[in-house]
């Protein structure tokens, strides 16, 4: 297996970091069951390590480190029942191209799709959906390579325990060697963004989210303004943006621009709160179609970190108003929009979103940022909801907490205990989660 000299490995926001033994780069099941015998063999961790997307330590270890760059391969796709095999280490970018090509496409999708398949589902990456769930409820079967050296597979039929645990098993119980998917054949997907104001929207949060496939919002903080977009399925053709509007909007604006505005604010708190006026007021609205996963996600490259939250359904729109009321209250600037998305109940034992429809609030600051304040109180006001952290994205949650907002948080605890006794893929983040 190709090894190298330890690097310094970062994650795309560039707020973590570790050096490790060993780095591998794994190109099959058997090499990956080599690299985790080894380590084992010499009493070292294990961690598979994706594209960095996450804000955690997720991926960290002073140990052994794989790299997921020689797992990338398409394994079968069998288009008549929708089900499609892919190596872990395929970023979801990719694997929309292939699905593309054969007719096929994923129910529902986050914004971002640089990640790798292993590494979003781990995280239980998720969009906004009224009836398609997350990632996590589009998988039919896992292949991991266990602490033993072993490699299985699981799906609902197959040691079903583990498939609902390991969905979104953080790396803890297993590394994840491929994915397979249940897929639906390819759609079109029309999106309609429109400026509102912030009372009409929590005043019609339920019309909106009801009447919609896929409904999401941002706020800007400092302001009344507010973003929706509405997602539904139309029959086609497609009507994208024009090349020029599409540059404009999404490369220019969102990227460009808000870049810089970012990199004034951080340097001049000051300036956030005329920004953000100007950029509330600067709103447009637009309609376009296309084909799914180029409406589902958009090009990130402003570099930030991120806290979201999963509460009750329910408790959305009273949540909205405390959070307001507590960058109101402080001394906060706040320059990154605050985004909102839904999701029906799923499954998967450590999905947000198990056991209850769930609505999603997520916060950010430039990675330059300092987070800390902001982070903590929106947690508070979120925690007192019983709100479920994202896997992937920071907060201060540990298994005391947890243990209480997840009904099958202590089957995944004695499901480790009995495939993972010694802690072969523990780190300090899945310490401070599960505990010890």
């Amino acid at each position: 297996m190709p090894q190298s000299s330890p690097p310094v490995w970062r994650n795309w926001a560039g707020n973590q970091s570790a050096t490790p033994r060993r780095v591998v780069t794994p190109r099959s099941a058997d090499e990956v069951a080599a690299a985790v015998t080894a380590a084992a063999g010499d009493d070292l961790t294990v961690r598979m390590a994706g594209t960095g997307h996450s804000f955690t330590g997720a991926a960290l270890t002073e140990d052994v480190l794989l790299r997921p760059e020689g797992l990338t391969g398409l394994r079968a796709v069998d288009a008549e029942r929708g089900l499609v095999t892919a190596e872990a280490g395929m970023t979801l970018k990719t694997f929309n191209e292939h699905l593309a090509r054969e007719g096929l496409a994923l129910a529902n999708m986050g914004d971002i799709q640089e990640q790798t398949l292993a590494g979003a589902i781990q995280t239980a990456t998720h969009g906004t959906g009224r009836e398609a769930a997350g990632l996590v409820s589009q998988v039919a079967g896992l292949e991991m390579v266990l602490a033993d050296g072993s490699t299985v597979t699981c799906s609902r039929a197959d040691r079903p325990e583990l498939f609902d645990a390991a969905r979104a098993g953080l790396g803890a119980l297993g590394v994840v060697t491929a994915v397979t998917w249940h897929t639906v054949p390819a759609f079109v997907l029309q999106a309609r963004e429109e400026p509102m104001r912030w009372e009409e929207v929590l005043t019609h949060l339920d019309e909106l989210a009801d009447g919609n496939e896929h409904f999401e919002f941002y706020w800007w903080p400092h302001t009344d303004g507010c973003l929706t977009k509405r997602n539904n399925r139309v029959p086609g053709p497609a009507e994208p943006l024009p090349a020029f509007r599409h540059w404009l909007d999404d490369e220019f604006l969102s990227n460009s621009v808000f870049g810089l505005t970012n990199r004034i604010g951080s340097l001049l708190p000051v300036t956030i709160k005329p920004i953000n006026g100007v950029s509330a007021r600067a709103l447009g609205a637009r309609t376009y179609s296309d084909r799914s996963d180029r409406v589902f996600t958009s090009p990130r490259r402003v570099r930030f970190k991120e806290q979201e939250y999963a509460i009750p359904r329910e408790e959305l729109a009273g949540a909205l108003r405390e959070v307001r009321s507590v960058i109101e209250r402080s001394d906060l600037r706040i320059g990154f929009p605050i985004e909102v998305r839904l999701l029906p109940a799923e499954d998967a034992w450590l999905s947000m979103a198990y056991g209850r429809q769930s609505a999603f609030i997520a916060i950010h600051v430039f990675h330059s940022s300092a987070h800390e304040e902001y982070f903590q109180a929106i947690e508070e006001v979120l925690t007192s909801l019983g709100g479920r952290p994202h896997w992937g994205k920071l907060h201060t949650r540990d298994a005391s907490y947890l243990e209480g907002v997840y009904p099958r948080f202590g089957d995944f605890l004695a499901l480790r205990d009995r495939i993972d006794p010694s802690r072969r893929f523990a780190n300090a983040y899945t310490t401070r989660i599960f505990g010890k």
